[in-house]
């Protein structure tokens, strides 16, 4: 180990793994590091902690809020008993919204891309609207262009390139970071089983609750799409569509932006051919 790392004893349920994290590192690290090691025998459903091991007490004990690691030490991921149902609230306070590499060099190649765009679209618009904040990813810009001119990106919070599929990197986390409120991502954009599945999960792990618009996203290929879908459902993601969000975002009729968010959604999102294989 070198002089920036610091040993740590891992453990959960009967095993234990001895491993290193940065000098400094916080929750977040650690959580990744458990999940790193242990991520196929944790349930992602249920809510969990993470324990210290206490010398003075010779017993776990709860980490301390704001806890780094500064020396050697022992520690032990913990789930609890009960299974957590995941009610899906929305409110705009403590929700951001995702917008994942809907570039132009995907338009020949996306299944029903017009149509995810133009349901992006009453999203960004809904956004402003709501005064929600936007987060938005390119990859690699350079060789697959920029957001689709159709998309409006006026007053998004970040616009960032990227060569990793999922969007959770650190300049997205450093804009998350600075939204201490928010709970809840609702995610679109493309590809469904690669960005769009891989960015869920990494939130997902994260602690927040993600809502994955399937009418504003798609794939090359159906059959990706439609076992993306399924498989993020099973792992606590929620899979809605855009009327859905927004008209929760605002509430009530009384909302006094319900008027602006009618005028969105007055016209259905296109019921295309990514129903029939959903």
């Amino acid at each position: 180990i070198n002089n920036n790392h610091v040993p740590v004893l891992l453990s959960f349920s009967a095993f234990s793994r001895p491993s290193s994290v940065p000098v400094g590192s916080g929750y977040e690290v650690l959580i990744q590091k458990f999940l790193s090691i242990y991520g196929r025998q944790i349930d992602l459903h249920r809510k969990f902690m993470i324990q210290l091991y206490s010398d003075e007490w010779a017993q776990y004990i709860d980490l301390p809020k704001g806890f780094i690691i500064s020396e050697k030490c022992k520690l032990r991921f913990v789930p609890l008993e009960t299974d957590v149902t995941v009610l899906g609230n929305l409110i705009p306070a403590t929700t951001v919204f995702f917008c994942c590499d809907m570039q132009e060099r995907f338009r020949p190649a996306i299944k029903y891309f017009g149509d995810i765009i133009s349901v992006g679209q009453r999203l960004l618009q809904g956004a402003r609207i709501l005064g929600i904040p936007v987060i938005v990813s390119e990859q690699y810009p350079k060789g697959l262009g920029s957001t689709v001119q159709e998309m409006d990106l006026t007053g998004a919070r970040l616009v960032f390139p990227k060569t990793k599929f999922s969007m959770v990197l650190p300049e997205a986390e450093a804009a998350l970071a600075d939204l201490p409120g928010v709970r809840s991502v609702v995610l679109f954009g493309v590809e469904t089983h690669v960005c769009i599945q891989q960015t869920a999960l990494d939130l997902l792990a994260r602690g927040f609750e993600v809502h994955m618009v399937a009418d504003s996203t798609s794939s090359r290929s159906m059959m990706d799409r439609m076992f993306a879908l399924e498989r993020m459902a099973r792992t606590g993601i929620i899979v809605t569509t855009s009327e859905s969000v927004l008209l929760q975002l605002v509430g009530d009729k009384e909302h006094p932006k319900f008027k602006e968010i009618q005028n969105i959604i007055k016209a259905s999102a296109p019921e295309s051919g990514l129903l029939s294989k959903v």
